[in-house]
């Protein structure tokens, strides 16, 4: 899930390589060879080998381009300005989430690898605190009965709001305490999500809660628990850039979530889940579907889930929960009808699915409740916003963009 940009950089972003020759490294930056290898042996910019019998290394492009724009920058501070947020520029750093072009890593290791092998509680530990066996608790939280007609996000943000005026310890912003409230706000999230007691079913994991309020087989509950793993961050996309902004202010870290959920339900955010889920639904009783999506294009209407610009074979988390469901589910009609649409769209758009396809499609097969990709994927997302969180507040630095004013001048 990620924020739509302008459609001609996003294309130019997926066809250009992400390692690069030594000679085009040295043309971009304007340097020797020499200073090139310099600036590698200081960590400025990796390097990694070529595949076979040659002895030729590649160049990262992402950081020769960082430093090309650090050094126009410095001889125009104008343009620093300008282009602070624009989309792929580093605006912060962190510790958590590596995107390479081709895969994601938590803390240097292999996310699909993670979701594979690892719990929920490991994953949030390694997030958090940066090994897999720090303590996690299940508190005993009361939760509010909410009508059927409210949104999961707006339940959850009132709970949160609620338990932060009794939770006297979320004012401690020491990472420890931070990771502690973690625990209690992913367990709020989850009764919110399952409308029960943050204390029912005690004994089982996240994963384990909502697929038992979701009526979830088995086999299904590995792909739920890999899910939650795969959405748990990734990098500074809106909500978790929010996430750090308040955080930066020292407000609580349920105030971080609060206002991370806020952005999280944005239709350019979270909320494409639910244009997916509906462009499911239209479509499913379809005998051509490629005829019924090249409608649908020709109507100026969207094929919701394909693409992603930061990964340019293809959404890795997207693949590895459609290649789950085929592993589990291969006599699923409903598995039949995704795998016929993805096909049918990925033949007319070129591109492959990304994260918010793979989670509507998740729901679809195990049957989960109209809405879920978006509990799934805030449940999981709310690790990250709190991993962030625990890094703005050890930075005591507030975030505070400057604005270059373009209105009309004061009159002299």
């Amino acid at each position: 899930m990620y924020d739509r940009v302008n459609v001609d950089s996003t294309i130019n972003m997926r066809r250009r390589p992400s390692w690069i020759s030594a000679a085009d490294a040295s043309a971009l930056l304007g340097v020797s060879r020499t200073t090139l290898y310099a600036y590698v042996s200081r960590g400025f910019v990796r390097s990694q080998a070529t595949p076979g019998p040659s002895r030729e290394r590649r160049y990262s492009r992402d950081d020769v381009e960082r430093l090309q724009r650090r050094t126009e920058e410095r001889r125009n501070p104008d343009k620093a300005v300008a282009h602070a947020l624009q989309w792929g520029m580093p605006v912060l750093e962190s510790a958590i989430t590596l995107i390479d072009g081709q895969r994601l890593y938590y803390r240097g290791h292999d996310v699909l690898t993670l979701a594979r092998t690892r719990s929920i509680a490991e994953v949030a530990s390694l997030i958090w605190t940066g090994r897999f066996d720090a303590p996690s608790a299940i508190p005993a939280v009361a939760v509010r009965p909410a009508d059927d007609d409210v949104p999961f996000a707006a339940h959850a943000q009132s709970l949160l709001a609620s338990a932060s005026a009794h939770d006297a310890a979320a004012f401690d912003l020491r990472s420890a305490s931070v990771a502690a409230c973690g625990w209690r706000i992913l367990h709020l999230l989850t009764a919110a999500a399952t409308r029960r007691s943050a204390a029912a079913g005690r004994t089982l994991t996240i994963d384990q809660r909502l697929a038992r309020a979701w009526r979830v087989q088995t086999r299904g509950t590995d792909v739920l628990r890999s899910a939650l793993i795969l959405c748990a961050d990734h990098e500074l996309n809106v909500s978790s850039f929010t996430a750090r902004c308040v955080a930066s202010a020292g407000a609580d870290p349920y105030a971080v979530v609060v206002a991370a959920l806020s952005a999280l339900t944005g239709p350019k955010h979270g909320g494409s889940g639910a244009r997916v889920e509906a462009m499911l639904r239209s479509v499913r009783n379809e005998r051509n579907l490629r005829a019924a999506l090249a409608a649908r294009l020709r109507r100026g209407e969207r094929l919701d889930g394909f693409g992603h610009p930061l990964y340019t074979a293809g959404d890795p988390r997207a693949a590895m929960l459609m290649d789950m469901l085929r592993e589990r589910y291969a006599a699923s009609a409903e598995l039949r009808f995704i795998v016929t649409f993805e096909a049918a769209a990925a033949a007319l758009m070129r591109e492959k699915p990304n994260v918010d396809f793979a989670l509507a499609a998740l729901a679809r097969v195990l049957r989960l409740p109209a809405g879920s990709p978006l509990v799934v994927f805030a449940i999981g997302r709310t690790i990250g916003w709190i991993g962030h969180a625990i890094e703005q507040y050890a930075t005591d630095q507030l975030i505070r963009p400057r604005a270059k004013y373009i209105g009309v001048p004061p009159s002299t």
